[in-house]
């Protein structure tokens, strides 16, 4: 029992210490310096790259904004054929025309409020 007990001890000491020497930094040695020249080349193409997408950027939020214009006109045309129902109908009718052009109004704004909120 006392030589098992001496044994795992030993063994791990050796494992301890084979982690440690594997763990510990090397010398590497040091790449070649880093070419001036290169680094500013590669600056340079980091700033096109910054100018491509704030350029994206703005043609993306130039189409959202197109976009959702064209949609409240839609939605105001579409208020307004509903009025137009609601104002020929009587109490006691309802068509299923006018709900269907309610719940399209309804889907349509859904989809304007969460253009906007995409925006900010």
């Amino acid at each position: 029992m006392r030589r098992l007990l001496i044994l795992f001890a030993l063994l791990f000491f050796l494992l301890c210490s084979f982690a440690a020497a594997q763990s510990a930094p090397r010398d590497v040695p040091s790449p070649l310096p880093p070419d001036p020249q290169f680094e500013q080349h590669r600056n340079e193409a980091g700033d096109t790259l910054q100018k491509l997408e704030k350029e994206r950027a703005k043609r993306l939020n130039k189409q959202r904004q197109e976009k959702i214009k064209r949609d409240t006109d839609k939605l105001l045309a579409l208020a307004t054929e509903l009025k137009d129902y609601v104002d020929k109908s009587n109490e006691n009718i309802l068509s299923v025309s006018v709900i269907r052009k309610a719940e399209e109004i309804e889907k349509l704004a859904r989809q304007v409020r969460d253009k906007m909120k995409a925006e900010q």
